[in-house]
This record gives structure tokens, C-alpha cells and sequence, in this order.
């Protein structure tokens, strides 16, 4: 359900860009930006060079559109090669591909580790692109 929820609020924010791409910001623990997510999947370092991609099927792509990994919407993380390197909770649990708990992804948008201290910010960004970028 709360999947269905944010894929409807994404859904409807891409509909207010008006067709344009806008960016969110992604920020350290310290609120220093260290990327910009576009609403096409677009990942941008902090100067606002293109460092990857994140496709609507869930295809991760590198900045020169290579596959580096796949987010499934059961919630695993695979690498190129389709092998499991991680999995994604609905209660936002980040774990590796042997189900060790790597962190945490609050409603919010705050990303912690696994000790739950802020590593970062992603408000308004999909759950499993803020999981990628921090964790995979």
C-alpha cells in the first residue's frame, strides 16, 4: 500500500513539473548537497553533471547508459548481472544481499545507517532511488 502511495504521489508531482524535469536535492547529514535527482530518473552530481540514471522499468544506468543494476518492485536490488545485492523494506529497512540491516529510509526522506545515525536527506524522492544512490 505505502508503495501505491508514493508511485501515486510521484506520479502526480511529475504531472505539476508541467513536462519539464525538475531536480530534487540530496543532501549529506549535514545538508550539503551531494546530488540532484531529476524527476525523469536523471542523477546529478552537485554541480549538476549527469552521474547516472534510474529508468521507469528500474534499470540503474551509469552516466553513459550502461546497466549497473535493477530495482525490482518487490523490492530487490540486483547488480548488472542480475545477481541480489540488497532488498528493500516497505517499513524502509535497507539490508544487504544476506538480509544484514545497512540502514534506514524514513518517510521523511532522512537516511540513516544501520545504528540510525543521519548520513543524508532525500525528502520527495522515491524510497528506492534514495536506497541506491546511498546504499548500492
Amino acid at each position: 500500500m505505502k508503495r501505491l502511495f508514493l508511485f501515486l504521489l510521484f506520479v502526480l508531482l511529475l504531472g505539476m513539473a508541467g513536462g519539464n524535469a525538475y531536480a530534487q536535492r540530496v543532501t549529506d547529514g549535514n545538508y550539503a548537497t551531494v546530488a540532484n535527482i531529476r524527476s525523469d530518473g536523471t542523477i546529478q552530481d552537485a554541480g549538476y553533471r549527469t552521474i547516472g540514471h534510474i529508468r521507469d522499468d528500474g534499470t540503474v544506468q551509469d552516466a553513459n547508459y550502461r546497466t549497473v543494476g535493477h530495482l525490482r518492485s518487490d523490492g530487490t536490488v540486483q547488480n548488472a548481472n542480475y545477481s541480489t545485492i540488497g532488498h528493500i523494506r516497505n517499513d524502509g529497512t535497507i539490508q544487504d544481499a544476506n538480509y544484514r540491516t545497512v540502514g534506514h529510509i524514513r518517510d521523511d526522506g532522512t537516511v540513516q545507517d544501520a545504528n540510525y545515525r543521519t548520513i543524508g536527506h532525500a525528502p520527495g524522492i522515491p524510497r528506492a532511488w534514495a536506497a541506491w544512490f546511498f546504499f548500492f
